[in-house]
Order: C-alpha cells, then sequence, then structure tokens
C-alpha cells in the first residue's frame, strides 16, 4: 500500500488526513445546491436568503484568512477541533432551533457561526499538509488536498443529497451533514497520526496573529496574494452573467448548469494532474503558463465559440471544461506560498486564504460593473486581461533563499522548489 502511494504522490504519512477532509466536506456540502430555493419555498424572502448567504460567505472568508497563522500558534489539529466545535455549535442552533421554527435572527447567527467550521478545518489541513509533506512533491500533495477537497464538497455532497432529500427530507440531510463532519473530523484529528515539527509552532500571541496582515506588507506576499485573487476570478465570475449570455444563442439554464458541473468533474482530475507537472517542470512555470496565459486564452474561446458552433451543448461543454483545466494550473501556487515566507508559513498560507476569499468578491463585481455597459465579451476580457497580468507577476514570486543566492541558475532554470534540488 505505501508503495501505491508513493507512487500516486498522495503522502502515506498524511493519508488518513485527506479520507477525513472528503467526509467533512460532504458534510458541509450537503446543503449548497438547495438552501436557498428550499428556504425561500417555505416563506423566507429571496433578500433574507441572500444576506443569509452573504454573511456565511463573510464569516467564511474571515476564517479562511485566519487559519494558517491559528495553525501557525496552536498546530492544526487543535484548529481543526476548533472547526469542529464551531460547526456543531451552529449546527446545532441553525437546525435545531433557526430553520424548524424559521427563526431569523437566530438562523443569521448560528448559520454565520457554522461558516467558521470548513475554512478553520480544510485550510489548516492545507497547512498541515505544506509542514509535513516531502518538499519535491508538495505539488501534487497540494493537487491531492484540492481534489478530495472538491470531491467532497461539489461531488460527492450534492449527489448524496440528491438521493438522500426524497428519502428522509431537508432537515434530516442536514443532520446527516453533521455526522459525516464528525467522522471526518475524528478520521482526519486523530487516525491521522502526523506530526509537525515543533519548531514549526510559535507561542500564541496577538502579534503572531497579526502577522495574518501585517505579512502583506512584503512585496513579494502582496504579489502572491494578486495572484490568487485573480486564480478565482472566472471561477466565481462566470455563473453571474454566462447563463445569460449563453441563452441569447438558445442554452437553457439546465443546460448550463450540467455543463458547469463538468467543468468541476474536470478541474478535480486536473488539479492532481498540474500538482504533478508543477513538481516535474517548476512551479511558477505552471502557474504562469497554464493558470495566468493558457487560462487567458480558454476565456477568449468561451466568448467565441457560441459565435462559431451556435447552439451546440457538447461542443459548448468541451470549451467550458477547459476552463476547468486551466484553473488548476494554480495549484502549484498553495505548495510555492509558504515557502515565500519560511518564518512565517502559516501566516502566509492566511494570506494565501484570503486571496481566496478575495475573490469571491471582486469577480462577481467586475461583472457586476462592466456586464451591462460592455457585455460578456467585455467581462470574458477583462478576466482575461488579469490571467495575463498574472502570468506577467508569477516569476516575481521568488523564496527569500532564492533572492539571497548569488548562484541564478536555481531560478534560472525554475526548479519545484526553492534551492539546490
Amino acid at each position: 500500500m505505501n508503495r501505491v502511494l508513493d507512487r500516486i504522490g498522495l503522502p502515506r504519512n498524511l493519508v488518513w488526513g485527506y479520507i477525513g477532509l472528503v467526509l467533512f466536506m460532504v458534510g458541509d456540502g450537503v446543503e449548497q445546491g438547495w438552501i436557498s430555493p428550499w428556504l425561500v419555498s417555505r416563506g423566507v424572502t429571496v433578500s433574507d436568503t441572500a444576506a443569509l448567504i452573504t454573511v456565511y460567505g463573510v464569516t467564511v472568508a474571515i476564517a479562511a484568512w485566519f487559519s494558517g497563522v491559528l495553525v501557525q500558534t496552536m498546530g492544526p489539529r487543535k484548529v481543526m477541533f476548533l472547526a469542529l466545535a464551531a460547526f456543531l455549535i451552529g449546527s446545532v442552533g441553525f437546525i435545531g432551533f433557526g430553520v424548524t421554527s424559521l427563526n431569523w435572527p437566530v438562523m443569521l447567527v448560528f448559520y454565520a457561526i457554522r461558516g467558521l467550521g470548513y475554512p478553520l478545518f480544510a485550510y489548516s489541513f492545507l497547512t498541515w499538509i505544506n509542514y509535513s509533506a516531502p518538499l519535491e512533491r508538495r505539488g501534487l500533495a497540494a493537487g491531492w488536498f484540492w481534489f478530495m477537497f472538491s470531491l467532497g464538497l461539489s461531488v460527492i455532497g450534492p449527489f448524496y443529497s440528491s438521493l438522500a432529500l426524497p428519502a428522509f427530507g431537508h432537515i434530516a440531510v442536514l443532520w446527516t451533514g453533521v455526522a459525516f463532519v464528525i467522522v471526518g473530523a475524528l478520521v482526519a484529528t486523530i487516525a491521522n497520526r502526523a506530526t509537525v515539527p515543533s519548531e514549526e509552532i510559535h507561542p500564541f500571541s496577538a502579534r503572531e496573529l497579526s502577522k495574518a496582515v501585517t505579512l502583506i506588507g512584503r512585496p513579494t506576499i502582496s504579489i502572491g496574494l494578486l495572484v490568487k485573487t485573480i486564480n478565482g476570478l472566472a471561477q466565481y465570475g462566470l455563473p453571474v452573467f454566462m447563463p445569460i449570455y449563453l441563452a441569447s444563442f438558445g442554452y437553457t439554464t439546465t443546460e448550463w448548469l450540467q455543463m458547469w458541473s463538468l467543468v468541476f468533474t474536470v478541474a478535480i482530475f486536473a488539479n492532481l494532474f498540474f500538482g504533478y507537472v508543477g513538481d516535474k517542470i517548476g512551479w511558477r512555470r505552471t502557474i504562469g503558463w497554464v493558470g495566468g496565459v493558457a487560462y487567458s486564452v480558454v476565456l477568449v474561446a468561451v466568448f467565441l465559440a457560441p459565435h462559431l458552433i451556435g447552439h451546440d451543448v457538447a461542443l459548448m461543454t468541451v470549451v467550458l471544461c477547459l476552463c476547468g483545466v486551466t484553473m488548476a494550473g494554480f495549484v502549484p501556487l498553495s505548495a510555492l506560498f509558504p515557502l515565500l515566507a519560511p518564518d512565517n508559513k502559516g501566516a502566509a498560507m492566511s494570506v494565501l486564504n484570503l486571496g481566496a476569499g478575495l475573490s469571491a468578491f471582486v469577480a462577481p463585481a467586475l461583472a457586476g460593473l462592466f456586464f451591462g455597459w460592455l457585455g460578456a465579451g467585455g467581462v470574458l476580457g477583462i478576466y482575461a486581461g488579469f490571467y495575463l497580468l498574472s502570468a506577467i507577476l508569477t516569476p516575481f514570486l521568488k523564496t527569500p533563499a532564492e533572492k539571497a543566492s548569488t548562484d541564478a541558475a536555481p531560478a534560472s532554470r525554475d526548479e519545484p522548489i526553492p534551492v539546490n534540488n
């Protein structure tokens, strides 16, 4: 078994953590596809439902931002247990006292608390990977993280809901999600016996926590934050306007949803592929050429395809799935980022996670600002321009060791690890 794990690049010391991550994200994702319409069908207004999801998104972003620096001061297991506690408190309040009686203030408060759970859990484990996985295969280890994360949240969770809702009903499915989370958390923290080097854990203090903010002042980290924010623009932006754009060529909303779901099915496998490729040809090279240049070309193709092929679901699906392929080019960024601040790896991961949260705000904002003025082509062009910008910025993501070295060979070869290997 160990030989198989080594061959596929799944760190053997963390394998139970990966399994626990899948189970946790299944439980967290059971309601993602139906919570809003279900609440509206029960009499909650659309504006209140939108506010609920917005507040949830804010707490997710905050938890993601501080997850890495909390790991740096508390260790990953403690933070993951804290995540479990937040999820359980939020779920008991939201399901047991809020949703059953449609008590709006209770729903709002406890769903926000529930939102602290998954980013603290998942991104703490991602930080753990960067502390424990072999450096020369850390890109593939990060690819496995995103594979398991998406498999639970975006594939198994919604599929389980589609089978369980007719059999058990909405409230019961929410409770079964809690069961998945409990089992996943225990597997990832107790069955997983990997350890973090003691020198990586700093004493807990306000100064250490503040590094999640102050570290952004380092030029390399701020550039990395911008690259990570660009990473998610198309992922969060296309759903805002692409259904409208494609409808003018005869595509239905159902067809769009089916095509978009296939994009992420392709992406979870592409995550593994480009994690492996990044370890072989260089992390920055993979991020810049696949995530930056290739993604920008794909976005232009997404705009042109309906004009050239009309209403052809099969071909349009192929074109859109190229988004899933190229978005995976950013996978090595999760491995590279903590090496940009080796003295504060946890805080660096916090900044990385902040970039992911900013994408969710910036992408829809750009679509809202420019779609009415420039149309889909204009918005896609703006997104493509940003991805080209990320390709230009990526070579500047040099580690301190690379900057200090007088030997330019490692940097020019763009090795997947910082120096001399």
